[in-house]
């Protein structure tokens, strides 16, 4: 598709793993099994926190966006990949890939917000603890999760709309397993340094400030924690914000390393494999990491958990119960005869 604008681009072929012709079976089903323990376990998430009252706080409520998000960061990617390495479907129409790229964009951005407002209530619950349910309430709850969302889908809408309306005069081929920003910058043959000088502004203007905010929050709760006297009573309150200053850590340290990379075309294959661990590991890890680092929560999932066994148990003794009683019922009736 040489020297083609955008007009002509009616679809781009998404190379995936192209590389390893004989790992396609196998990685398929390595991210198809990645792809559903992420579902389960961030439903599992928000089936949890919404069916238990005492889990009905404000730093499970921004839990349950955060385990939303994870939803549909991971299936905004992830069927189109396991389509490539099955079906070998490797088309994706023009609309579809700048709708996915956007999408991918606003739950990335997403993310930083939401880790931040977390941030910003465990700051108030371990610094300020007396007045906690009088700053997070309801409502401010709200307004940090709204904001959180909705600037997150506006951010991106530059980015997509300067490269929908670029020229694409190199190729049509995408040498990425979705369609990834980075990866369709270097198909355009024009009006690459305007996308590059808004990424450029973007980071120090709009996600650095979310990172020196997430750090004071923990230089201020790290502090309030170390003035504690007994060494229980300090583990005890670090352990309510373990959990989320480790998913803080993953997150921030798998993007910066995916995004604050020189790009460059020789350097394609390497960021495919970062953004491998940068969308696959986040949305895995981050339950588990909840679960079990949770007190909370993870007596919650073992209420439900047994909750769940008795229920069935239940239902299958009185299933076997009817069954028999209705054989010998029939069997009594028989004799009689």
């Amino acid at each position: 598709m040489e020297k083609a604008n955008h007009s002509e681009v009616t679809e781009f072929i998404i190379l995936g793993f192209f590389e390893l012709p004989d790992l396609q079976i196998f990685l398929f089903i390595v991210f198809l099994i990645i792809y559903l323990m992420s579902l389960t376990g961030n439903l599992l998430i928000i089936i949890t926190v919404c069916s238990d009252s005492h889990l009905h706080s404000p730093m499970f409520f921004f839990l349950i966006n955060l385990s939303f998000l994870e939803i549909c960061y991971v299936t905004v990617t992830m069927p189109k990949l396991l389509a490539v390495l099955i079906a070998q479907n490797k088309t994706i129409f023009f609309m579809q890939c700048m709708t996915q790229m956007y999408l991918f964009l606003s739950f990335t951005n997403t993310e930083f917000y939401l880790l931040t407002a977390m941030a910003y209530d465990r700051y108030v619950a371990i610094c300020k603890p007396l007045h906690y349910t009088i700053i997070m309430n309801k409502k401010v709850c709200f307004i940090l999760a709204i904001v959180s969302w909705t600037i997150s889908f506006l951010n991106p809408l530059p980015h997509v709309i300067l490269i929908s309306q670029s020229s694409f005069c190199r190729s049509n081929d995408i040498n990425h397993f979705f369609c990834d920003m980075t990866a369709l910058l270097t198909l355009l043959c024009s009006g690459t340094s305007v996308i590059e000088t808004i990424n450029y502004i973007e980071g120090p203007v709009l996600v650095f400030p979310l990172f020196i905010l997430t750090n004071i929050s923990y230089v201020y709760i790290i502090s309030a924690v170390l003035k504690i006297q007994s060494a229980k009573g300090r583990q005890k309150t670090f352990s309510t914000c373990s959990s989320h200053l480790t998913v803080v850590l993953l997150f921030y340290g798998t993007s910066f390393c995916v995004y604050l990379r020189p790009q460059s075309t020789d350097s394609m294959d390497l960021n495919k494999l970062l953004t491998v661990l940068y969308i696959t590991a986040i949305p895995l890890l981050n339950p588990l990491i909840y679960s079990l680092r949770n007190k909370e929560l993870k007596g919650a999932l073992w209420k439900a958990n047994r909750r769940a066994k008795n229920y069935f148990s239940s239902r299958i003794n009185k299933m076997l119960h009817t069954v028999f009683d209705g054989d010998i019922s029939t069997i009594s009736k028989q004799g009689g005869r």
